[in-house]
């Protein structure tokens, strides 16, 4: 099997604005900061495990305002392989609106996303599915020898005989608890349910850490810092858990690496802002969890 993390799903245009409070509605409140970053789920999990020394696969949707533009440079820079699916329409953009309390609400405009739905499924080694169109996505699991799935916020679009198909197409699902939720109320199955259906399953909870479940249940810890923005923290857990594990750590280890990879995403606004290179992931790990496993 060879090295390639190959990652689908939207790459984006962020906009981040940060208010005091949201208003009720009818009301308005002063912007307190606006800023413009390289985003989108499988872009953001592409470049941090590029910058964390892993060999990464981008397989996306691009808009006609992509090319020559300053994030098509920047893939290049990091190293990440691309294959692209092209639209008339702009790229994906996600607008997202934090509160100074760290909340947050994301509008998404989808752009050039509608592009899954009308090409082919890839055929890929390993991939991981993060977000994206049902119908595409199925075929992207049936295609590939494995593949993982992060249903996002599309999950809400998707019907219960999709998600019944993926369960039973993937190897691992990621996802946190409000996505869980969701995906209860569409398929009628609870949450143990749910994770019984899949071989394995990682639950995300923020900063009360994540759960591995593999049979046994295991306790995955968070990796305490000074938060400043909470965007793509998920993203940057899920580059740190896909390079620890094709570099061969045990998954427990590799949901550990995927906590302190997360811990440097939040300590600065953007979410490929403060990724790691490896090293700078081992120190960290070795102050939270001990010697890094070799």
């Amino acid at each position: 099997m060879s090295n390639l993390i190959s990652v689908t799903g939207h790459l984006c245009n962020d906009y981040i604005i940060t208010v005091d409070e949201f208003p009720p509605v009818g009301e308005s409140r002063r912007v307190v900061n606006r800023e413009n970053y390289f985003g989108g789920g499988a872009a953001n999990i592409a470049v941090g495990i590029a910058k964390l020394g892993g060999e990464a696969e981008l397989i996306s949707a691009v808009g006609r305002d992509f090319p020559e533009s300053p994030y098509e440079r920047h893939l290049k820079e990091m190293g990440v392989k691309t294959s692209f699916f092209e639209s008339p329409e702009n790229c994906s953009t996600a607008f997202m609106v934090n509160t100074t309390a760290g909340d947050q609400i994301t509008y998404f405009e989808w752009g050039a996303g509608e592009a899954f739905a009308r090409n082919e499924s890839p055929k890929r080694e390993f991939i991981h599915m993060a977000t994206g169109d049902a119908a595409y996505n199925i075929g992207v699991a049936k295609n590939a020898e494995f593949a993982s799935l992060d249903p996002g916020q599309d999950v809400k679009y998707y019907t219960k005989e999709q998600l019944e198909e993926l369960f039973a197409n993937i190897g691992l699902l990621i996802c946190n608890n409000f996505e869980l939720d969701i995906m209860s109320e569409t398929t009628g199955m609870n949450h143990k349910d749910i994770i019984a259906a899949v071989p394995t399953a990682i639950i995300t909870e923020g900063k009360a850490g994540s759960t591995l479940y593999r049979g046994e249940i295991e306790k995955i810890p968070s990796v305490a810092v000074s938060a400043v923005d909470p965007t793509g923290a998920g993203d940057a857990y899920r580059a740190g858990l896909f390079t620890a594990w094709k570099k061969g750590f045990d998954l427990a280890d590799a949901c550990k690496v995927g906590a302190v990879v997360s811990s440097f995403a939040v300590e600065k606004i953007g979410t490929q802002t403060n990724l790691p290179t490896w090293d700078e992931m081992a120190a960290r790990f070795e102050k939270a969890f001990g010697e890094l496993p070799a």
